[in-house]
């Protein structure tokens, strides 16, 4: 092995919606100076939603597949405090989004293919002290309708 060249084995974390592989962390011996860089792989339908943190921002990418994605401002002292967005992301609209702390999202997999996303995180997952807080999909106070409307 040449000096310096080191490999890290990659884990999948399978079930009945998908994958998830974590890719590239702060802590990783591999590199330093960021969070952490994951995918996931989720299939035609799923809806994976809602989310946001305290400590950390995200940015989103979807390489294969088309996603439907939501953000809801969670931010009291935000200009924007509860608008909702909704952003069309994939391989027909390829592009960065990045997420800021205190920003709920999710995305549901639009289409008859499975959608991977690669997303690139400020904080490395800490199972310990996770800074993931969930809503439901359908909460309420957001109100966002996942169905797709034909007029």
């Amino acid at each position: 092995m040449i000096r310096n060249v080191l490999t890290k084995t990659l884990i999948r974390h399978s079930d009945d919606r998908g994958f998830f592989m974590e890719l590239l962390r702060e802590d990783d011996e591999i590199f330093n100076g960021f969070g952490q860089a994951s995918l996931s792989l989720s299939y035609p339908g799923v809806i994976k939603a809602f989310h946001y943190h305290a400590q950390q921002d995200d940015i989103w990418y979807f390489p294969s597949g088309q996603a439907q994605v939501v953000l809801h401002d969670l931010r009291p002292d935000s200009p924007t405090y509860k608008q909702t967005d909704v952003y069309y992301m994939g391989e027909l609209s390829p592009y960065l989004l990045f997420i800021p702390r205190g920003v709920a999202h999710g995305y549901r997999v639009l289409g008859h293919l499975p959608a991977t996303i690669v997303y690139f995180t400020n904080k490395a997952y800490d199972p310990a002290d996770p800074d993931e807080f969930r809503l439901a999909y359908n909460d309420p106070d957001i109100g966002f309708n996942w169905q797709t409307r034909f007029r």
